[in-house]
């Protein structure tokens, strides 16, 4: 299916599942704006794609409500539409820091990042998402069902996103859809 007007979202666009994604939906001819923090990433990433399609890079924190907006407002700018977001961008322990010496500076910056951005994406998409009678795709993960050893603050976020999709789902729906998908480990 060819969505030649489409332009969606991918936070965490530049690497990952993210960069997977935004792949995938250059090849069924949307547009894609990458928001993202990593911007060597980022643009390693544009500069790789932008044969297949019409991709623009934006540098976001999506922990930031004014990055957002920023992020938003460019995409509109430039587009005009929103049709889709994907909720991708997060970051885990790759240490597995034991509960008892995990700092509330680390736990707060998972829940921020993993949580808190997509909020702070689909508050300031659905305005848009709304006239195009689009679609949210929320990434979450296996963690936040099956748990590992020192996982706290990754568990918990991506709990969290999974309740924010079936909350946002009831919110919103019939104009716009609103999934959620937990990928387990990835290479």
């Amino acid at each position: 299916m060819k969505h030649q007007d489409h332009v969606i979202i991918v936070t965490g666009g530049g690497q990952g599942i993210g960069k997977g994604i935004a792949l995938q939906v250059l090849r069924e001819g949307a547009r894609v704006v990458i928001a993202e923090t990593d911007l060597e990433a980022g643009r390693e990433t544009e500069r790789e794609y932008r044969s297949i399609g019409d991709i623009l890079l934006v540098e976001t924190d999506t922990s930031d409500e004014s990055s957002v907006q920023r992020m938003i407002a460019q995409t509109i700018d430039r587009y005009g539409r929103i049709d889709g977001l994907v909720n991708n961008a997060g970051i885990a322990d790759p240490n597995n820091t034991p509960v008892e010496q995990l700092s509330l500076e680390e736990w707060n910056r998972k829940i921020a990042v993993n949580l808190t951005g997509y909020f702070l994406c689909a508050k300031h998409a659905v305005p848009h998402l709304r006239k195009q009678r689009g679609a949210i795709v929320n990434i979450s993960s296996t963690r936040a069902l099956q748990s590992e050893p020192h996982t706290e603050a990754y568990a918990a976020s991506k709990g969290g996103v999974d309740a924010l999709t079936h909350a946002l789902a009831i919110s919103l729906g019939p104009e716009i859809r609103v999934n959620c998908i937990l990928p387990g480990w990835i290479v």
